[in-house]
């Protein structure tokens, strides 16, 4: 869905085509054409020497684009690099992206070719010739807390290549901020960089902050080479803009190539962090409805803490001498401050042998119990292996045999937090052993929080611990502040607020809730909930909040009306989608400025993407907590389903692209004119972090998907050519069971009406052929309604024929699986590849698994979009819908179901109320009165709503004629047949 927005506002320039001008070396010309505002003359020295010498594609433009609605965060990253030379040379894209985030699009243009990338299901890699995947290559990630995006291919000579990257993130909330980090390392200076973030959301935005740049792993922040490490009062990077208005701020941060360079000289130039928080209310949360799902955040404040059980289990193994020692020992000594006179604590320390402090005890917090701690603390000396499992179970048996014992308090909140820098070398070294020992020894009476230190730790099962057992895991790398970053994972956990946290919802009136039982809840998160909603006529859905704090139960309930929600988050999504279209008129190239109007588009869906986003999670966790094979499988398949609607790149899919293949001589190999065999298209894992047991290959869908066409990447020759404009598409469409809207806007108004045809039928749709050549038929097929619906059965489209006559015969048939196009030659394409065709008067273009877009002559442009179920109810089908996107080419005598609107002018005029009723509306079309209710229909896949005057009974005197009057014998029929006359 992406992908088309995007192509729309692309200028031959940026595709990847071939310059006419030569490239110089002369930096100052060179510099003079990216508009920087400043004179060339001014570039410092040492800045024209790293252009001058550069060899590699240099990065002339940089673009990214977050939008955050309600926390949900979308990001656009576009890249375009330029090869100055005659021969080919290796463009690398390289983004980090945080590890919480998915990706969820990337393509490459390239030659003036898209390579759309695909997400696929984890399969066994097949393996061709001398066993490496052939012309095909994965985004690769890394096992850090921030994953490396990163694709090579080459760049044609004198050509430009342009990469596209989406990724979507669930802000969390740690210590009342939440915080987002982009990261700029380029790894060379930029021509054009530009950072734009439009933050909007229901409450008002409080204590944003922008910090200076972060470099490397530490905590510290800078904002040059020569700052100081903590400034007296940070200030946000420079030629950085903050414009904030309650409920939507933006911010923008634009830095040139000199001011890169004071920077750093190396492109390195850290993360722009943001942080801030929303004004929240005591009671039930804040409640987001949107398109048939809602979102629910938790997050009370002002309760009393609730006293805690807490056994740090500390390694003290070799690895640990030196700093790493030093820095853990000064975070528990500063822990120890922060504990509170509830409290009950004890420290364990491991190696090849385990020390318990307080031997079968936790000892409550007073100022002697924590001078001997420090004692302890300060005489750890490390020494020998790693025996994780047997500090495991020693800490777990201690605060086991605590809570059983009279002396626990009954709403205290137990926890061990567990600190390692190393993988298991003594005892049981297992990591599916390990897992099971402490599952037994936990028992569910407790949560495990893991801290990874270093690089030679087995983060994945220190993840699976913390997951398995209600905990969370916290990486630390090897250079950063360990001190201060163990103090902060601590406070992040140190203050429970309430434990046992049950939400529930009216029962039938949502579904596919996400998790919402929670062991704890810490001062500073938040709980985030989401779900469909299974009853659209609901008035309201009733929330009741239940847990424990201290000595006491709270139960929270409020009833939530729905449809004052709905209204409430669509104001809020227009106020976003307006800030992103103000952010799309700055300076930039068209691609960049396309990023804020694709984002605006999926932004539209946010509550239902982030209920895919925590889903997934949800999955993910659940399959590492399954106790059985099924139950895991399962999980897998359900989370596998999740990752591929929403095109989640997730543990367990891959991303796949195709790379172009270059000549020797440096320029494009020309593409091939009929698609590849099946066998042709071997994709590679792109291998996220996960755990060894889910190396199990996953059963293919046996759907083409997986497969890649290599037509698929042609979007025109190579030649220049002037710039297209962007296509607006209007409303006028049918869609659905088919509900038909038609819009006017010469008179403003929008008219929808149903047709309830029979399976089998025939509907013109456009007729227009004695005058353009054109004609559109659509068939129908039946499905059961759904139940408890008013009708007998629901019909679809489940074919769309568009008939083209001028300047020769063609045709193009649609089904949700293929297209057919029958010109000169016959081709079939696949509608899960995007495919691109066209032959001068007549064009394709396929968004796979998305939409068809068929362009007669160049001002003619019908979008088919497509509908597919994985797992299809009785009464769903898939199915197509049509969208008129340009009628310009068709005559005024243009007729069909649709086309007899598309030059018509109608009224609306309201009636005097009679007797008790109501005063009514019509519209005069053609002298015709047409009584209409006002109505709202879902258009774009659900993404858009649109008010419409409603017309009953089969569009009765709103079309010319009858129902059956629109009828045809056959797909391909072109015959005109006069329409009936409808009277006053």
């Amino acid at each position: 869905m992406l992908l088309l927005p995007l192509l729309l506002c692309f200028s031959p320039s940026v595709l990847g085509q071939p310059e006419e001008s030569q490239f110089g070396d002369d930096v100052d010309s060179e510099l003079a054409d990216f508009e920087f505002d400043i004179a060339p003359r001014r570039v410092p020295r040492q800045v024209k020497t790293i252009l001058s010498k550069e060899t590699k594609p240099h990065i002339q433009e940089l673009s990214i684009k977050t939008t955050i609605i309600s926390r949900y965060a979308f990001t656009a990253v576009h890249c375009a690099m330029l090869n100055r030379h005659s021969a080919a040379a290796e463009g690398v894209f390289q983004f980090q992206i945080p590890a919480g985030a998915y990706v969820s699009n990337f393509t490459m243009i390239i030659g003036g070719r898209v390579y759309q990338s695909e997400v696929t299901p984890k399969a066994k890699r097949v393996k061709q010739d001398n066993g490496k995947a052939r012309n095909k290559e994965s985004g690769d990630a890394s096992a850090e807390e921030v994953e490396v995006f990163r694709m090579a291919a080459s760049i044609p000579g004198r050509n430009r290549a342009v990469f596209l990257l989406t990724y979507e993130e669930l802000l969390r909330r740690r210590l009342g901020r939440y915080e987002l980090v982009t990261s700029l390392r380029p790894l060379q200076l930029v021509s054009r960089l530009s950072l734009d973030v439009t933050v909007v959301d229901h409450s008002p935005i409080t204590d944003l902050q922008v910090l200076p740049l972060r470099n490397g792993r530490s905590t510290n922040t800078a904002n040059g080479p020569k700052a100081p490490k903590t400034p007296a009062k940070p200030e946000p990077p420079v030629t950085t803009a903050i414009n904030i208005e309650k409920n939507v701020c933006r911010i923008t941060f634009s830095p040139n190539i000199v001011q890169q360079a004071k920077i750093t000289t190396n492109g390195i130039l850290g993360d722009f962090v943001i942080r801030y928080d929303v004004q929240r209310d005591m009671g039930i949360g804040d409640i987001q409805v949107l398109n048939g799902h809602f979102v629910h955040y938790f997050a009370p404040k002002d309760l009393p803490v609730v006293p805690k059980n807490v056994v740090f289990v500390i390694d003290t193994s070799a690895s640990m001498l030196g700093r790493k020692i030093r820095q853990t020992k000064d975070a528990l000594f500063t822990i120890l401050r922060d504990l509170r006179p509830g409290d009950r604590f004890n420290f364990i320390s491991f190696s090849n042998r385990i020390k318990v402090w307080q031997p079968n005890l936790l000892v409550p917090v007073t100022p002697l119990n924590v001078r001997d701690a420090k004692k302890f603390i300060f005489t750890l000396m490390p020494t020998g292996g790693t025996n994780i499992d047997g500090a495991i179970r020693t800490g777990s048996t201690l605060l086991g045999d605590y809570l059983s014992s009279p002396d626990a308090s009954p709403n205290s909140v137990s926890l061990i937090i567990f600190l390692t820098d190393g993988r298991p070398t003594v005892g049981e070294i297992r990591s599916t052993a390990i897992l099971g020992n402490t599952r037994s020894a936990v028992q569910e009476k407790f949560c495990i929080f893991t801290i990874g230190l270093g690089n030679d730790v087995d983060y994945r099962l220190l993840e699976r611990m913390a997951l398995e057992n209600c905990g969370m895991m916290r990486r630390i790398h090897e250079d950063a502040d360990a001190s201060a970053m163990l103090k902060g994972f601590y406070d992040e956990i140190g203050t429970p607020l309430l434990s046992d946290i049950r939400i529930n919802y009216t029962e039938d009136a949502v579904q596919y809730v996400t998790q919402h039982l929670f062991p704890n809840y810490f001062n500073g998160s938040e709980i985030v909930i989401a779900g469909k909603l299974s009853n659209d006529s609901a008035e309201s859905l009733h929330v009741q909040v239940t847990a424990s704090n201290n000595d006491k139960s709270i139960v929270l309930e409020t009833d939530v009306p729905l449809r004052h929600r709905q209204t409430e988050t669509e104001k809020h999504v227009k106020a976003a989608t307006a800030a992103m279209a103000a952010g799309a008129k700055t300076p930039g190239s068209g691609v960049a400025q396309g990023l804020g109007v694709a984002l605006s588009l999926i932004a539209d869906d946010f509550v239902e993407r982030l209920w895919g986003f925590l889903s997934v999670k949800d999955g993910l966790r659940s399959r590492l907590r399954s106790q059985t094979s099924r139950e895991r499988e399962d999980h897998i398949q359900q989370a596998t389903n999740l990752s591929l609607t929403y095109r989640f790149l997730t543990p367990l899919t891959n991303l796949v692209v195709e790379k172009p293949e270059v000549l020797a001589d440096g320029t494009m190999a020309p593409a091939p004119t009929t698609p590849p065999s099946a066998g042709d298209a071997v994709s590679t894992a792109n291998e996220l972090p996960d755990d060894a047991e889910d190396g199990k290959p996953q059963k293919s869908n046996g759907k083409p998907g997986s497969q890649t066409s290599s037509l698929s990447n042609t979007i025109g020759k190579v030649e220049r050519r002037p710039a297209k404009k962007s296509i607006t598409f209007s409303k006028t469409s049918a869609d659905g069971d088919p509900h038909f809207v038609v819009e006017f806007p010469l008179s403003k108004l929008t008219v929808c009406f149903n047709i309830n045809g029979e399976p089998g039928h025939i509907l013109r749709l456009v007729s227009d052929h004695k005058y353009s050549g054109v004609t559109v038929n659509g068939k129908l097929i039946g499905a059961a309604a759904p139940p408890g619906s008013h009708k007998q059965q629901r019909t679809y489209f489940s074919t769309i024929t568009i008939v083209v006559d001028q300047p020769r015969r063609a045709y193009i048939e649609v089904t949700p699986k293929k297209v057919i196009l029958d010109g000169r030659d016959r081709m079939v394409l696949p509608c899960h590849s995007t495919v691109a065709v066209d032959n001068g008067a007549l064009s394709v273009s396929v968004a796979g698994k998305s939409n068809v877009t068929v362009t007669v002559g160049g001002n003619i442009v019908f979008v088919i979009l497509l509908h597919q179920y994985k797992n299809p109810a009785p009464y769903q089908r898939d199915h197509l819908g049509f969208y008129i996107g340009n009628s310009k080419g068709l005559s005024h005598n243009c007729h069909g179901l649709l086309g007899q609107f598309l030059y018509e002018e109608v009224g609306l005029a309201e009636l005097p109320a009679q007797g008790d009723a109501k005063p009514s509306s019509v519209l005069k079309v053609k002298e015709r009165s047409v009584p209409v209710v006002q109505k709202n229909r879902r258009i774009y896949s659900g993404t858009q709503s649109v008010d419409c005057w409603f017309a009953r009974n089969n569009a009765a005197k709103l079309i010319d004629g009858q129902y059956e009057d629109y009828l045809t014998s056959h797909m391909f029929d072109t015959g005109d047949r006069p329409h009936g006359t409808n009277t006053v």
